[in-house]
């Protein structure tokens, strides 16, 4: 005889994850175990929505591979981004006036610069400029001439040091130009400047809101600074095993890493699912 280990009622309504080394693996994949959760918590009830520091063209491409078809937080909160429909619900954009304005105020701070842009829109491009260093293979379109930065509306602006690394440089950039816009350290090599006030918790809580859905009825997992806002605001959050120092300072529990179902483990305890490799 087997006892169902399911609990009566889903112990939360709303399972938000980040891509990036939390719901992805190292190389660019989702398991077949996380997968495998994700489908069961969802069929029991509980929604499932993709947080991202990626633009909506950037989350787009491994949305569309995961075959999500719900909302997604995408751009560091500023985009609500219906993956179903391909559409962007809303966005909100960096003024470009103060963008350059902290630029500047932070070059003259730290030294020169690597920058990139992420810019508005479904079809937005990111833009980069001499220097900067990709971290994945993503479509880009290099800049000749610093201009075209501002050509169009963005939504953010990415920034490297040849000598700083990401924690000082994001540090710096807090106490330099934190008055002008907002600053996060998303992953290896990402330091960006946001709107002001913009962060993960207040895409999350739009989409959330859109759903009926309560913070304390949400999980959350990820695995850089960047997430902590979203912990903040969700009921429970998750470090991976592979997150940075002050997420995971931030953090109700550490789970497993992103290379070794950190996620899925978490769910399978929680909503009393089960896993065997033979139920893919």
């Amino acid at each position: 005889m087997t006892t169902d280990r399911r609990p009566a009622e889903p112990p939360y309504r709303l399972v938000a994850t980040d891509l990036d080394g939390t719901l992805l693996r190292d190389d660019d994949t989702i398991s077949p175990r996380t997968r495998r959760a994700l489908a069961e918590v969802t069929a029991l009830g509980a929604a499932h929505i993709v947080v991202t520091g990626r633009g909506a063209p950037w989350a787009k491409i491994v949305l569309d591979d995961l075959g999500y078809d719900g909302l997604a937080v995408c751009g560091q909160g500023s985009q609500v981004y219906h993956a179903g429909r391909h559409e962007l619900l809303s966005s909100v954009t960096l003024d470009r006036r103060l963008g350059a304005l902290a630029l500047s105020k932070l070059e003259a701070e730290v030294g020169p610069l690597a920058v990139a842009a992420s810019r508005d829109g479904i079809a937005g491009e990111v833009v980069v400029g001499p220097g900067y260093r990709l971290r994945a293979l993503l479509p880009v379109v290099h800049m000749r001439n610093p201009e075209e930065l501002w050509a169009t509306p963005v939504i953010k602006l990415y920034v490297q040091h040849a000598e700083l690394d990401d924690d000082a440089l994001a540090e710096a950039a807090r106490e330099v130009v934190g008055d002008l816009v907002g600053v996060t350290h998303a992953g290896p090599g990402i330091v960006e400047l946001l709107p002001p006030g913009m962060s993960k918790a207040v895409g999350l809580a739009m989409a959330a809101e859109l759903l009926g859905i309560a913070p304390e009825h949400t999980i959350a997992f990820g695995d850089m600074p960047n997430d902590v806002p979203m912990f903040a605001w969700a009921g429970h959050g998750v470090a991976m095993g592979n997150a940075h120092a002050e997420l995971r300072a931030a953090a109700d529990e550490v789970t497993a890493s992103n290379n070794e179902d950190g996620i899925a483990l978490v769910l399978e305890r929680l909503f009393g699912v089960s896993w065997s490799p033979d139920a893919r």
